[in-house]
């Protein structure tokens, strides 16, 4: 089998650490935290942010309905970039080398309109990408196969010469099944592997 002749990354737990759940057990303890968790949807209300809806409204009104958790829930606004953390180096080493071999790379990233701003200005590597399919900017999300169609249209690239790894299971499974080459991303090594598998990099060019 030929080379794959684009990369596609993900960014939450690829390149970047999305850990809401470490970031409110420092603050409430573990246990205080499955309580507000339990209490109030704001995972969903974050999927709703990554889908489009503006980022502090969004919160501001799901405080409204849920006035016992207010601080908690605005403290997603106020201290969001305290959950993204930490950098992961050896996927950022990754999208580095192929660019410097000057293989095509995307993002494609379940990431709310403003969250990626803030994003690009915290991480000067986001700007490393070719272009980045960001679900908020598309109003489509993961696993959605509308948003992995997008794709494939602005890239005009096939989808068996398209590789792509994500952290969760469920948007591997669309994209294999449109045809993507895949890998489930555990960690930047078997990632790193796999690009050399592929014939993308070289050890040394992957940090192996």
């Amino acid at each position: 089998m030929s080379r794959p002749r684009a990369v596609i990354f993900d960014i939450g737990n690829v390149l970047i650490g999305w850990q809401p759940e470490a970031f409110y057990d420092g603050r409430l303890g573990e246990a205080r935290r499955r309580a507000f968790f339990d209490a109030v949807p704001i995972h969903a209300a974050n999927l709703e942010i990554d889908r489009g809806a503006p980022f502090l409204a969004s919160l501001q009104a799901l405080a409204g309905h849920h006035p016992d958790w207010r601080d908690q829930i605005l403290w997603w606004h106020d201290h969001w970039l305290q959950m993204v953390q930490p950098v992961i180096e050896g996927s950022v080493a990754t999208l580095k080398a192929l660019k410097a071999r000057g293989v095509p790379v995307f993002a494609l990233t379940n990431f709310g309109a403003e969250t990626y701003e803030i994003a690009l200005r915290e991480f000067p590597f986001l700007h490393d990408f070719d272009r980045a399919f960001v679900s908020g900017r598309l109003g489509l999300i993961k696993p959605d196969p509308a948003i992995y169609a997008v794709v494939e249209r602005e890239t005009g690239i096939a989808p068996s010469d398209l590789l792509f790894t994500d952290d969760r299971a469920e948007n591997i499974e669309a994209a294999a099944a449109r045809g993507w080459r895949t890998h489930l991303f555990t960690g930047w090594r078997p990632w790193a592997e796999r690009l050399v598998q592929d014939g993308m990099l070289t050890e040394k060019e992957a940090g192996l």
